[in-house]
């Protein structure tokens, strides 16, 4: 009877001891599997920030590509603005200076027929309203930029004189305009007609 105890002792012993292994290799491979979640869980997170870093730096990449793009683009554009305004300008100045000296006959013609009026005539009605058209004639060509190039008295100059006689004066100095055969213009920086002149030697 005693003997039955002990074996039954030893198998509840024997029993207890591998339920006990039992919830230790339990213990230990829920653990293991924790750790493992936790390690794979930490490795998805350093790889979804690489995957973050990369799509930033990229999306940096093309930022800049795209900024240096524009800037380009509207560097052309404003190049190519100043040009055609340059153009334009330059067009309208050369069809200004062609109407100009289409007219400048006309005026020439004008001053011509006030200088001839006869002396009893100078005071006529006729007389005056010419002399007014002509002071009005002028004031709208100085109102584009046309004005006359001074000549008689000044020094000859070939940007603005063509001479067409020579004379031996000293009173008058060396290389001086004395007489002016045909006004020049200028139209605005441009030499639009040069002055017709004689010069002194």
């Amino acid at each position: 009877m005693a003997k039955e105890r002990e074996l039954k002792w030893v198998k509840e012993a024997q029993e207890e001891m591998e339920e006990e292994v039992k919830e230790t290799a339990e213990a230990e491979e829920t653990e293991a599997a924790e750790e493992t979640s936790e390690s794979e869980e930490n490795t998805a997170d350093e790889a979804a920030e690489e995957v973050l870093e990369e799509s930033a730096e990229e999306a940096d990449g093309k930022l800049q590509e795209a900024v240096e793009r524009y800037q380009r683009l509207f560097a052309e554009f404003d190049n190519f603005r100043k040009r055609t305004d340059k153009e334009k300008a330059a067009r309208y100045d050369m069809g200004a200076k062609d109407v100009i000296e289409k007219i400048l006959p006309v005026l020439d013609n004008f001053e011509l027929a006030l200088k001839n009026v006869p002396d009893d005539k100078e005071a006529s009605a006729f007389a005056e309203g010419m002399e007014m058209i002509h002071k009005q004639f002028v004031k709208v060509l100085e109102d584009l930029g046309v004005t006359p190039i001074e000549a008689v008295g000044k020094e000859f100059d070939p940007a603005f004189h063509n001479a067409v006689m020579h004379v031996d004066d000293e009173e008058a100095g060396d290389n001086i305009v004395v007489e002016e055969f045909q006004k020049g213009y200028m139209y605005k920086e441009h030499v639009v007609r040069y002055s017709m002149v004689k010069v002194a030697n």
